[in-house]
């Protein structure tokens, strides 16, 4: 059967599909998720935890390098990490507009706010970049393992890398993270950026020397094309995010330092205190790695919600359908720009979708209206601003409480009122620090039906 003879069928007879199709908000539960001891040994083919523990060496060997070049990194000593910040006023303000409760503590992981290029594909870009770069230095035998990794930042190791290309299709974030370093590093760079791209970012990859090259199709094409280039070019890298394991790994990161960061703020995790993440999706890269890592912590313990806009819930189509990466929104008859660039994805990761089957709760949709009414929300009550892709989080913690769909997960997962009197509910601010100011204005005073 055909993708868009599936689709019609599912619309007819699966209540989800036809929200999806009607572009209404709606509530995925993932039917085949699983007890984590059942999933782990299948998981760890992919990526193993001593995979997780490599890639965070890695960043620390780089920190010294980071350090020096990135001087707002000097705080977490060359790391580059985000606040945990809790939101108490955006919590009280949500639940008086929308009715509903929001219980537990509630925070804001501020990826937002992450150093060098202000977004939570940082983390997988900036790795997978400074992991090419090694592995091309200690190649050549410019550097050795146990050297101090400031050496990057040497004159004869930019002109190095200035003989290599690294190349990304991106709907933006992921183009700044790649862009911004490894034009720092001395690569030329090109992103093939999608019709989605906001302009300002296309603006400020060509400040930084990058080749920015614009479709007029969505993200997909930007992609297949930046491969198709790339694998040209013998001295070409071309960064995947739909497939790369680097980009994952450097997602996944993030819940081993946020499980310091819970562990100061005196947050406990277990049975009797639960934690629900919820965290914007475009592609599925970032979340896939955040997914996955958090799982591997916390195991059943917490549970990851996916929240996507209405008009592009790939990786929701790809999981529930089981044709993964094969779904494109149009085959639901989705078309159309979305005001959530960054999460403008018609068709999602394969490697991702497989990945987290069997490991996340269950995916959102929103409509691109209410990021505006939740960017503006949270700017008055706790003074913090965050794109308006980022803010497709906030639609989970209310309607969990409020669908019926999420009541039911609430029930069949022995969530109780008590335990989420205890629970800690996380939203996952996924970029923002890099908007200019007249773009701020901008979204501050736009209004969608």
């Amino acid at each position: 059967m055909s993708i868009k003879e599936y689709a019609k069928e599912m619309i007819e007879r699966d209540q989800v599909f036809r929200d999806i199709a009607e572009q209404t908000e709606t509530l995925w539960i993932n039917d085949k998720l699983l007890p984590f001891e059942m999933t782990d040994a299948l998981c760890q083919l992919v990526v193993t935890d001593e995979d997780i523990e490599d890639t965070e060496r890695r960043l620390h060997k780089f920190a010294p390098y980071i350090k020096k070049c990135f001087p707002e990194t000097a705080e977490d000593d060359g790391l580059i990490e985000s606040p945990l910040a809790d939101i108490p006023e955006m919590k009280r303000a949500l639940e008086e507009k929308y009715g509903t409760e929001i219980p537990g503590r509630f925070m804001l992981k501020m990826d937002s706010h992450l150093p060098i290029a202000g977004s939570v594909k940082v983390r997988g870009g900036i790795y997978e970049v400074l992991k090419h770069a090694e592995d091309l230095a200690l190649e050549a035998g410019l550097i050795t393992e146990d050297d101090n990794y400031e050496r990057f930042a040497d004159d004869d190791m930019k002109e190095f890398f200035g003989k290599h290309t690294v190349q990304v299709g991106s709907t933006g974030n992921l183009g700044l993270s790649i862009g911004i370093m490894s034009a720092f590093l001395g690569f030329k760079v090109k992103v093939h950026m999608s019709a989605d791209a906001r302009q300002w970012k296309k603006d400020m990859l060509r400040s930084k020397g990058v080749d920015v090259i614009e479709y007029e199709e969505d993200y997909s094409k930007a992609v297949s094309e930046g491969r198709r280039l790339s694998d040209l070019d013998p001295t070409s890298y071309f960064v995947d995010d739909e497939y790369s394991l680097p980009l994952f790994l450097g997602y996944a990161v993030a819940a081993g330092r946020m499980k310091k960061q819970l562990e100061e703020k005196g947050v406990t995790v277990d049975g009797d205190h639960p934690m629900i993440i919820y965290v914007p999706c475009g592609v599925g890269g970032a979340p896939g790695g955040v997914c996955y890592g958090f799982k591997r912590l916390f195991k059943d313990d917490v549970h990851i919600f996916f929240c996507e806009p209405t008009l592009f819930p790939s990786v929701l189509l790809g999981m529930a359908s089981d044709r993964f990466n094969e779904v494109n929104v149009s085959d639901f008859g989705l078309t159309g720009m979305s005001a959530a660039d960054g999460l403008a994805c018609a068709s999602p990761s394969g490697l991702v979708t497989r990945i987290c089957r069997n490991l996340l709760s269950g995916d959102f949709t929103v409509r691109d209206a209410i990021l505006f009414d939740y960017m503006r929300m949270l700017k008055a009550t706790e003074d913090i601003f965050i794109e308006p892709s980022s803010c497709a989080a906030f639609i989970g913690p209310l309607n969990i409480m409020k669908l019926d769909a999420g009541k039911t997960y609430l029930e069949k997962h022995g969530l109780t009122a008590e335990k989420l009197a205890n629970a800690t509910q996380v939203c996952w601010a996924t970029g923002g620090r890099l908007v200019p100011d007249e773009i701020w204005d901008k979204y501050m005073n736009t209004y969608l039906e």
